[in-house]
């Protein structure tokens, strides 16, 4: 008797479909992009004031801070009772090199209508 395996996202897509659509959700909600947008401008690990230059509530903040760690766009280090984040340089290339590689599809030339 064959077991049938339970299809579930993660084996019906590629891993690098999974990955775009997680980099595609994280990049899904303006507060994510201000605050990735924040990190570069101040070309250092932020401290604390992402909620004021953000303009939103700190529980809001860190919902959004947890997503975009969880997309690895952004990493986060303990420093006494305060956590600093900054841009993660390797997977913030993995998703462009992911994205260009998705949007430059049409380039490819194909005889459908």
């Amino acid at each position: 008797m064959k077991t049938k395996l339970k299809t579930t996202p993660e084996n019906r897509f590629t891993e690098e479909q999974n990955q775009i659509a997680l980099f595609a959700k994280a990049l899904g909600h303006p507060a994510r992009v201000k605050i990735l947008q924040y990190l570069f401008e101040t070309k250092s690990c932020v401290c604390g004031d992402i909620v004021d230059e953000i303009g939103l509530a700190q529980s809001t903040i860190s919902q959004h801070l947890k997503e975009l760690k969880k997309t690895g766009l952004i990493q986060g280090t303990v420093e006494g009772t305060s956590v600093c984040y900054c841009i993660n340089n390797e997977s913030w290339t993995k998703m462009k090199d992911l994205l260009v590689e998705f949007f430059d599809q049409d380039l490819i030339k194909t005889d459908c209508c």
